[in-house]
């Protein structure tokens, strides 16, 4: 092959085909392939130039199929060592990257018919990627149609849109739902993939295993199993990979204490659910979602509720002996009202609102022994952390006032993080109030450098934030905040805090949506429960990663209303994609 030959080109996009099957992210596949960088002229001298040729061609082969411009990607390179990693760049510290400067230059100095072959092999291994399901279509630069020269401009949008959906939605469930594997025979009458197609459409319409599988029976439709079928698959993505535990039931892990043995069922639904979330982010980290935002998650508890009486004999207060032990009861100790609860970690603010993590709830119910057991508050937060920490890099967490907590506020505070949440009344509150309304002028306070202990001794200070409120049940409509910030000395400042906390709504939403999805089921089986909320969280991802690539396949602000609805999304999900491939 002689020195610049197109062939090349070829060369190098069938040797990116092969990466494709086996690696999962665009920069590997870049970092692995083969540059035969002695058949391409770079005329600038090798013994001065501060990059090699192979590391400028695997460069701008990135840059070139994700769409950027020279200067765009050098900022990229500047705060994202996976991409100077990617490339092959040796430099210590990410401001050596090459600069714009840096990739002109080389760009400038390779022959025509080198940079012929560049152009020409990205926008090969653009193709391979996007085909093998590595990055999105929407991420990257792909004609829009030519309004001008259709005759009817409206239904080339729509057809547009409608492409783009598809293959959004293709991305989601092809990242996302083989991370669940119930490791049934080989033999097995249905795949793993259908089932859950199936646990789609249950959350489409708010349905049950039994309804859905009654529904199939009906229509003759071999794509939908049985209630019973579903029920146990569901149960074995829960079950750990033992010999002993095939066969677990609640009745069968009940320690000394009465506690289910959880920690292992937990451990199980959630290595599906990590594997699948660390899809989902790589799906859209190319479109750098996260690393020039500020990062906000939000923690809170929601409930999926059992409508099972606890009481035996209410009056007597004499408890049934075998309820349920993963169920909660309400605060206000309202007898319809107990449930399961489940704590997540969610972003909010500026970026996509993914679920990075989900913990089971247990808190010491009125039914219940004194000492029964349930979970701490800061164990909860660590563990909803070190799950998001391992996707992202978090700068402040939001939390309710129901993690007041002074070691909830040391785990967070041990991190080196932010965080905010309300401040339950107490007596103080209302006379600092009283002293605001007081003043002739202030309209909001600050209470600087409150100690918070831990252990019996001083860990930090956190300041009090009065602000007053517009609803009229507030207590003497003002709000109180507890912020771990440096300096909150301004009223601007104040506001800014509060307007930032608002955005945690978007946890409320999700758990709406959460909620509309969940099957209904009257199984005690904890498996069962577990892993009906899991997967409902899931859908709420990929409905809210599919969004998210629409939007930027059509050019729409990601904070704009979702273009599809969640439920439209389930049934898209579960049952159109499952037949038209």
């Amino acid at each position: 092959m002689v020195r610049d030959d197109p062939a090349v080109a070829e060369a190098i996009v069938v040797h990116a085909e092969t990466l494709c099957k086996r690696e999962d992210h665009l920069w590997d596949v870049i970092n692995k392939l083969s540059i035969p960088v002695d058949l391409l002229t770079d005329h600038r001298d090798q013994g001065k130039a501060d990059f090699g040729t192979e590391e400028m061609v695997r460069a701008h082969l990135y840059r070139l199929i994700r769409g950027y411009s020279q200067s765009e990607f050098a900022d990229q390179l500047s705060e994202r060592s996976s991409l100077v990693k990617a490339a092959g760049f040796q430099i210590k510290k990410l401001e050596d990257a090459p600069s714009q400067q840096d990739l002109s230059y080389a760009k400038c100095n390779f022959s025509d018919a080198t940079w012929n072959i560049i152009e020409a092999a990205a926008n090969g291994i653009r193709g391979e990627v996007v085909e093998h399901g590595i990055i999105s279509e929407a991420l990257v630069p792909t004609p829009a149609p030519d309004e001008e020269d259709e005759e009817d401009t409206e239904k080339t949008k729509r057809e547009y849109k409608r492409e783009k959906t598809h293959k959004s939605v293709k991305l989601a469930r092809k990242h996302a739902l083989p991370e669940f594997v119930t490791g049934r025979a080989s033999n097995r009458q249905y795949e793993d993939i259908e089932l859950l197609d199936q646990v789609a459409r249950i959350c489409s319409n708010n349905g049950s295993a039994h309804s859905e599988g009654e529904i199939g029976y009906l229509l003759n439709d071999e794509l939908t199993c049985d209630g019973s079928t579903l029920l146990r698959a569901l149960k074995l993505i829960a079950t750990p990979d033992d010999d002993d535990s095939m066969q677990l039931t609640l009745d069968s892990v009940f320690e000394e204490n009465r506690m289910p043995k959880i920690d292992a069922i937990r451990n199980e639904v959630m290595k599906a659910f990590d594997g699948a979330t660390d899809n989902v982010i790589n799906s859209i980290r190319g479109d750098d979602p996260f690393d020039d935002r500020k990062t906000i998650a939000a923690i809170d508890i929601t409930d999926d509720p059992f409508t099972v009486s606890p009481w035996e004999d209410r009056d007597k207060e004499i408890p049934k002996p075998n309820y349920p032990r993963m169920v909660n009861g309400y605060v206000d100790d309202d007898p319809k009202k107990q449930g399961y609860k489940y704590a997540t970690i969610t972003l909010v603010g500026d970026n996509v609102p993914i679920i990075l993590g989900v913990e089971p709830y247990k808190q010491n119910s009125k039914w219940e022994e004194e000492d029964a057991p349930s979970y701490p508050k800061a164990d909860l937060v660590e563990r909803l952390l070190d799950r998001a920490q391992e996707f992202v890099d978090l700068d402040e967490v939001l939390l309710d006032r129901g993690f007041y907590s002074e070691d909830v506020y040391a785990a967070i505070e041990d991190r080196g993080l932010l965080y905010t949440t309300p401040v339950p009344r107490y007596t103080d509150d209302y006379e600092n109030i009283e002293k605001i309304k007081a003043h002739p002028e202030a309209d909001m306070a600050v209470e600087p450098d409150v100690e918070f202990w831990k252990d019996g001794e001083l860990h930090h200070t956190a300041h009090f934030l009065y602000v007053p409120v517009r609803d009229d049940d507030a207590d003497g409509n003002y709000a109180v905040f507890v912020t771990n910030r440096d300096s909150v000395d301004t009223p601007g400042e104040i506001r800014h805090v509060v307007n930032q906390y608002r955005r945690r709504w978007d946890i409320e939403n999700q758990y709406k949506t959460i909620v509309e999805y969940l099957p209904r089921t009257s199984s005690t089986d904890y498996r069962v429960r577990l892993t009906n909320f899991v997967l409902a969280a899931l859908i709420y991802n990929l409905w809210r990663l599919t969004d998210y690539l629409i939007k930027i396949a059509i050019d729409m602000d990601v904070r704009t209303p979702p273009v599809l609805t969640a439920k439209t999304f389930a049934t898209v999900l579960g049952q159109f994609l499952l037949r038209v491939g």
